[in-house]
């Protein structure tokens, strides 16, 4: 039988190593869990979200997904923000997106990919919704930066707009919803100019990030 052996050695190893350089590391993380952010991003490997902004577990509450979409009839993306705003009581939730994102680049492929076409249809919204920005599509690394980005800036306002935060927003709760980026190329973040502390800035900040997408856009 094949239990991955390999995987339990590096656990114990980690473990171990964990345990020989900081004594009090899991009985502290083990007594309770107090992020004060939520990171909404994408399921690949290769964006690893505590690695990323170099917080230990405990720190930074997780939900990941193929593209980082936030769909309003998304269960479990919307109890996950829930628990975290509510009852963790998070500052501030993270949508992060990431350059060279297979999930949109196979959401505008003419390509049938099966059922997940139907979760990527969020995508193409996107791009219907923007297409005077992007352009007719070429595939072009520079769409496909600008889709990645513009991804991103619409599910962070998809997060503004669900009951979690309008209730949490008209309670006084201080939680700040951003727009992220990430660069495979070179390990960096880049904000995408979209930071909403309050239902009354969804509109502006939109439109503020989206006019950084079309100055790029532009050249």
């Amino acid at each position: 039988m094949n239990t991955l052996a390999p995987l339990f050695d590096k656990n114990r190893e980690w473990s171990n190593r964990i345990n020989a350089e900081t004594p009090e590391f899991f009985p502290t993380l083990s007594a309770q869990q107090a992020p004060e952010y939520l990171w909404i991003g994408c399921s690949d490997s290769r964006v690893p979200a505590n690695e990323i902004v170099d917080l230990l577990p405990g720190e930074l509450f997780v939900h990941r997904n193929v593209s980082n979409l936030v769909v309003h009839t998304d269960m479990n993306c919307l109890s996950v923000l829930q628990y975290a705003v509510q009852v963790l009581k998070v500052k501030h939730v993270m949508v992060v997106g990431h350059y060279g994102c297979g999930g949109v680049k196979a959401a505008l492929d003419t390509r049938p990919n099966g059922l997940i076409d139907n979760w990527l249809g969020h995508i193409r919204d996107v791009y219907y919704k923007h297409r005077h920005l992007v352009g007719e599509w070429q595939a072009t690394d520079e769409q496909f930066a600008r889709m990645c980005e513009l991804n991103v800036i619409e599910q962070a306002e998809n997060v503004c707009n669900t009951t979690v935060m309008r209730e949490a927003w008209a309670r006084g709760q201080d939680v700040t919803v951003h727009g992220w980026i990430y660069g495979l190329h070179d390990g960096l973040l880049t904000d995408l100019n979209f930071c909403v502390s309050s239902m009354d800035q969804v509109d502006s900040e939109h439109r503020r990030a989206i006019e950084r997408v079309e100055r790029l856009a532009k050249g």
